[in-house]
């Protein structure tokens, strides 16, 4: 299983705004930064922890007297636990930049027992701050780090990036014989941008995309002037590895889909009737029943339909069982990925933050 996630947050000029004289030293300065009570609930309620690390230069010394600190970071440490943001470690440094201590951040010197702590996702937590040096710490830690104004990001956005975690994923193919660039985006639905150089299997590829409700952009130069063999395997190769790499630990998934959602697996497409179910085991299988008329249709060969399907299966780690009858070549292909489209769209989709595992992995 995952372990915990923490946010490791800066204070002055993150939570509180910073004042010119960069020391907050009086009730009178205190003011929140916007937007970050609704962001720290909105990650609380998404299982993050907070932990807070800042530098105050000098606290406890002539320059900085401990006791016009205490104060105003004890009344912004009530208010946010009013409102049920607590942190679990206040990590405060004292020294003086000049002093270049190990434990003044972006040092590691009061944060180790994170490092060695296993039970900790270091990889998947994340450092907030205002400055390049928080910065610096995420890279220190392993971790993402977010820099707010003037730096590129705001609270509302940090916690969508990071509750919402949205599932995104880029997946570059090179081989001798082709160049795949695949991206998903499995939590926002778009019209997919799909250029293969053959016009049908570009079409089939959209049907992934739209009816599977994810933002689908893939584009192959492939050796088409020997066959279209390897761009559509290199195709599927690429595209299940971004389905899987945007799936991750695949925690809250349904893992599980079929055509229809309601346990009759078919898609109707005029003569043709089609079925898929499919299973995000991290085991691949593929199993395929069904005869096409023709051996070609809008420049495709129907032998790479089903190879197409497997290829997936193997980068994915999906187990796909694709059944079609028909009479009409066209509709049958199209028919089956429309199929496996709508399972796709039911297993991807999220339905809480449990695995569906027993074995606590997939």
């Amino acid at each position: 299983m995952s372990g915990q996630r923490i946010v490791f947050v800066d204070r002055d000029g993150t939570i509180i705004e910073e004042p010119a004289d960069f020391q907050i030293d009086s009730f009178e300065k205190i003011r929140f930064v916007e937007g970050v009570i609704p962001a720290m609930l909105k990650l609380r309620d998404a299982g993050w922890q907070f932990v807070l690390v800042t530098n105050q230069d000098g606290l406890g010394t002539d320059s900085f007297p401990r006791d016009t600190f205490t104060g105003p970071h004890a009344l912004m440490v009530q208010l946010l636990e009013s409102q049920g943001i607590r942190f679990r470690e206040e990590v405060i440094d004292e020294s003086f930049e000049h002093e270049n201590k190990p434990t003044r951040k972006p040092g590691l010197g009061l944060l180790m027992h994170y490092v060695r702590d296993r039970s900790i996702d270091l990889a998947n937590c994340a450092v907030v701050g205002d400055r390049d040096t928080d910065l610096q710490l995420a890279a220190n830690l392993g971790c993402r780090g977010f820099k707010l104004k003037p730096g590129p990001d705001t609270w509302e956005g940090i916690a969508h990036e990071l509750a919402d975690a949205p599932r995104k994923a880029s997946v570059e193919r090179t081989t001798k014989e082709t160049r795949v660039r695949v991206t998903v985006d499995l939590d926002r639905a778009a019209d997919p941008v799909v250029m293969t150089g053959l016009g049908f299997f570009d079409h089939m590829l959209e049907q992934l995309g739209k009816h599977g409700g994810f933002s689908l952009q893939l584009s192959c130069a492939g050796d088409l002037h020997i066959d279209e063999h390897h761009t559509v395997e290199d195709s599927a190769l690429a595209l299940g590895q971004a389905l899987k790499e945007a799936l991750a630990d695949k925690r809250g998934i349904g893992r599980y889909g079929d055509s229809s959602g309601q346990g009759a697996i078919t898609l109707p497409m005029d003569e043709t009737l089609a079925s898929a179910a499919v299973d995000f085991s991290g085991r691949p299988y593929f199993v395929f029943e069904g005869a096409f008329p023709r051996a070609e249709v809008g420049g495709l060969a129907t032998e790479l339909v089903p190879h197409f399907f497997r290829s997936l299966c193997e980068t994915a780690g999906l187990n796909l069982h694709l059944q079609v009858r028909g009479e009409n070549t066209h509709h049958m292909v199209e028919a089956s990925f429309k199929a496996v489209a709508r399972a796709l769209r039911q297993a991807i989709r999220r339905q809480g933050r449990e695995l569906p595992s027993t074995k606590g992995t997939l």
